[in-house]
C-alpha cells in the first residue's frame, strides 16, 4: 500500500499538527534513536488481538502470558520457539507474515500513538538532532507507523529487523543507526521501552531513556534516565545526557 493510502487511512488527530522544521539553527551534534514499539506507537493491544486472531486462524491457543514473556522479539522468533518442531521454515514465514498483516490492519482503524510523541520529535527536529529509528519490527509495520504519526521525513535513518542479523540485547540494531546517522556513540541518545533495548542502548556506549509502560521502573533501572512519559522529555534534557 501507498505511503499516501497509509496515511489516509490512519484515523489519528495528529493531521492537525503538520511537522514544523527549523532552519535558523545550526545541527546540533547530538542524535536521537527512538525504538518503535511502545515508543512512538502503544502497539500492545493491536499486536496481542493479531496474535490472538491469526493462532485461532490456525486452529492454536495463544494466552497473554506467553504473549507478555515473548513481547519484544520479532514474530518470526516467537512462531519459531512455540511451534517451530512442528513447522517448516516457510510456514513458519507464512504464520509471521499474516500476523504481521494482521496488525497492520488494526492500527490503520485506530493508531495508539504515544502521548507526546509528535510534540517530541517536532522539538527534536526544529533543535537541530538528528533522529533514527531503531527497531526488531518489519520495515512495512514501521514505515506505517511514521506514516501515520505524519513524521516520516523527519528521520534521517530507520533500522528494521531487515538490517540485522542479531536482535536486542545485541546493540547492532543501535550501532547501524548511528552509522547512518553520522553520528559517534557518545553523540547518540537512545529511547526504548524494554529492558532488552535499554541493555543494547548502554552495551553500544549510548545515553539510553527508558519510558515506563511495558516495563517498570525497577526492571529499567539500569538506564540513564526512567521517565513515565515522553512529555517529561525535551531537547535540553536529552542533550544534558
Amino acid at each position: 500500500m501507498p505511503a499516501s493510502s497509509n496515511v489516509a487511512s490512519c484515523r489519528t488527530r495528529l493531521r492537525d499538527h503538520p511537522p514544523h522544521f527549523s532552519e535558523s539553527n545550526p545541527v546540533s551534534r547530538s542524535a536521537v534513536i527512538f525504538d518503535v514499539d511502545g515508543v512512538l506507537i502503544d502497539s500492545y493491544q493491536a499486536h496481542y488481538d493479531s496474535w490472538l486472531k491469526m493462532f485461532a486462524e490456525k486452529g492454536v491457543s495463544f494466552t497473554e502470558q506467553e504473549f507478555r514473556a515473548t513481547f519484544g522479539r520479532t514474530s518470526h522468533d516467537i512462531i519459531g520457539a512455540l511451534y517451530g518442531d512442528n513447522l517448516s521454515d516457510a510456514e513458519i514465514r507464512e504464520w509471521d507474515d499474516r500476523k504481521e498483516a494482521l496488525y497492520r490492519d488494526i492500527i490503520r482503524e485506530s493508531f495508539p500513538a504515544i502521548d507526546g510523541a509528535v510534540e517530541l520529535l517536532d522539538a527534536l527536529s526544529a533543535e537541530g538532532f538528528r533522529l533514527a529509528v531503531g527497531s526488531s519490527g518489519p520495515p512495512e509495520n514501521i514505515s506505517l507507523t511514521l506514516d501515520c504519526l505524519g513524521r516520516s521525513e523527519l528521520f534521517a535513518a530507520k533500522v528494521t529487523r531487515v538490517d540485522v542479523t542479531r536482535g536486542k540485547p545485541d546493540p547492532q540494531v543501535f550501532q547501524i543507526a548511528a552509522e547512518r546517522l553520522g553520528a559517534e556513540p557518545s553523540e547518540c541518545v537512545v529511547v526504548e521501552d524494554a529492558p532488552a533495548g535499554i541493555e543494547a542502548a548502554n552495551r553500544a556506549g549510548m545515553a539510553s531513556v527508558a519510558l515506563t509502560g511495558t516495563a517498570t521502573r525497577e526492571e529499567m533501572s539500569h538506564a540513564m534516565l526512567v521517565v513515565d512519559s515522553l512529555r517529561e522529555l525535551t531537547p535540553a534534557k536529552l542533550r544534558s545526557l
